[in-house]
């Protein structure tokens, strides 16, 4: 007898067997007379057991384990704008699931267009550059990425990451070999040469000025080694990797951070810890107001243990008593209170001391202890102040200073200011012999970080002990995996000036990456404190799952915090940078 049959002569089933041989009736109908698939009646004899509430959407959650796993369709690449209202990329990617083209997730990442750092261009032309990089990546995106990825299983990081590089590589090697041509045709063609100067006149010494400090030759600086430059497109790299990352957590059903964390450790992970939040308190760089241009930023370093809600509003109070100070004190002199680029306060100074001081009165009216409860960073950029004309650091306007006297003024300064536990960037890379000479100096109560953003394959400097890493360009989640397994004592940070304004996926890798640390910036600006909110949604979610581990517990001694009662052994610090 056909389930219409049944339905027809049996009126005393109940609503439930009803329903049941009604689909069975259905699904008979769909085949046309044929014997049902053997799914489809297991899946109704497993409905009429169950007896849920909404027949079709257990069918469906039931149909939807035994469909084809997700394939990556195409990626599309979108304008958006940085929070300089610059142009940059976001990429999309779409995904056919269930017989259905749906867009599962977005992303994009902070950029850097030519060289890094590059100051020498004019507004017009770094504009137009920047126009260039946006076009490349945008057609990257939506021609060959979009075709060379179509297919793939997008949980397979690895896989698709490995395509990325290798695509990367090839557009880097024809450009490479494009530079090289023109460079070989420019060479061969003859050079008029320049008319000979005539010799320098030499001051004789004189016999009484001998032995007198400053007559002596000072050592030639090493030259500076060639910037990598940016290839054109290479955004358009980054910001699909973590588009794709962003779908293969989408289509598990689990937060971006347990993702990566399953990515990086091959397993699910069952514990959890939140970085320590590094906050950027004051901007005194190139661009501040003042004379003063080592600092750059001075940065909050929290004592462990710290919601990151603890210290958000510690932060933002020192930030508020800084401000009340810069607009009462005629001490301040210069000193503005506006956010910078990084989101901290622009401080116009002469002195590096000047910044400190202002940090040092702010906390002891807050009755906040600095170096117990609060020790700082200084991020001094050092590679962006070397005058090559001269061979010196251009330290603060018409302060100039040699490799060796710069070592000799950071010593003197951390002897000062004993909170402050480490440097990022003291020196720039060819400067060897005085990483090692700084180490020997200050290394037991202060750390050496240094950037390896553009060359992370770089062999290590004397003396450093954590690395800073940035998601910009070309780097993949994939390259971050490896590069944070490899490298003790690694810092995740933004790059603060290019960051996309809505993009909060930053703060979901540095939790998934298992990273001690994580710089978001200063307390301005949406593109930060979505970041920060981010975070603390996180530890609130671990915290509610019973599977945060507390920062405190962990004791990281990357900045030279020392524990209370026993000093660091060197296995503890490589344990506890990991």
């Amino acid at each position: 007898m056909s389930y219409k049959g049944l339905l027809r002569c049996d009126s005393r089933l109940s609503k439930e067997e009803h329903d049941f041989y009604e689909l069975k009736n259905k699904a008979a109908e769909f085949y046309q007379g044929n014997r049902v698939p053997q799914e489809i009646e297991r899946a109704l004899s497993d409905l009429f057991f169950h007896k849920p509430d909404d027949i079709y959407g257990y069918l469906a959650n039931y149909f939807t384990k035994l469909s084809a796993p997700p394939r990556i369709s195409k990626l599309k690449g979108k304008e958006v704008y940085d929070t300089r209202g610059q142009l940059s990329i976001q990429a999309e990617v779409f995904c056919i699931i269930r017989n259905e083209e749906k867009r599962l997730s977005s992303a994009a990442i902070s950029s850097e267009c030519g060289h890094p750092k590059e100051t020498s261009l004019d507004p017009s032309a770094k504009n137009k550059e920047r126009a260039d990089h946006v076009t490349t990546a945008l057609q990257w995106i939506n021609e060959p990425l979009s075709e060379i990825l179509k297919g793939l299983n997008p949980c397979d990081q690895t896989g698709v990451d490995h395509i990325l590089s290798n695509f990367f590589m090839a557009r880097y090697l024809e450009v490479k070999d494009i530079r090289e041509k023109e460079e070989n045709h420019a060479a061969s063609e003859p050079e008029v040469e320049p008319p000979t100067p005539p010799p320098a006149q030499t001051k004789e010494k004189k016999s009484g000025d001998k032995g007198k400090k400053g007559n002596s030759v000072e050592k030639p600086i090493p030259p500076r080694e060639p910037p990598e430059p940016v290839l054109p497109g290479s955004l358009a790299v980054g910001s699909v990797s973590l588009a794709v990352a962003k779908t293969g957590a989408k289509i598990h059903g689990v937060p971006l951070y347990k993702h990566i964390a399953t990515l990086k450790n091959q397993e699910v992970q069952t514990e959890f810890h939140v970085p320590v939040s590094l906050v950027t308190l004051l901007s005194c760089g190139k661009t501040s107001p003042g004379k003063l241009n080592l600092l750059e930023e001075i940065i909050l370093i929290p004592k462990a243990g710290q919601q990151v809600k603890q210290i958000i509003t510690m932060a933002l109070e020192l930030q508020k008593e800084m401000m009340r100070i810069m607009n009462t004190s005629s001490k301040a002199g210069a000193a503005q209170a506006a956010p910078s680029d990084t989101g901290a306060l622009v401080v116009g100074y002469e002195r590096p001391e000047q910044p400190l001081d202002l940090i040092a009165e702010a906390c002891g009216n807050l009755g906040l202890a600095l170096g117990t409860e609060i020790h700082l960073a200084v991020n001094c950029a050092a590679h962006e102040l070397m005058d090559y004309s001269k061979g010196k650091y251009d330290v603060a306007t018409g302060g100039l200073k040699s490799p060796d006297e710069l070592v000799d003024m950071y010593q003197a300064l951390i002897s000062k200011y004993p909170a402050v536990v480490a440097l990022i960037d003291p020196l720039r890379k060819e400067d060897v012999d005085q990483w090692e000479n700084l180490s020997s100096a200050i290394g037991g109560s202060c750390s050496l970080l240094s950037d390896i953003t553009s060359k992370p394959q770089a062999p290590p400097l004397p003396g450093v002990r954590g690395h800073v890493l940035k998601q910009t360009n070309e780097t993949s989640i994939s390259d971050l995996i490896r590069l944070t397994s490899e490298r003790q004592g690694a810092v995740i940070m933004g790059t603060t000036c290019s960051e996309p304004c809505s993009d909060d996926s930053l703060s979901d890798v540095a939790v998934g990456l298992g990273m001690g640390y994580v710089k978001l910036g200063g307390l301005s600006s949406g593109e930060r404190l979505t970041k920060y909110n981010r975070l603390i949604s996180i530890e609130e979610e671990l915290a509610q799952q019973g599977i945060l581990v507390s920062e405190e517990k962990r004791t990281p001694r990357l900045f030279g915090e020392k524990p209370e009662e026993q000093s660091a052994t060197p296995d503890d610090i490589l344990r506890d940078a990991d």
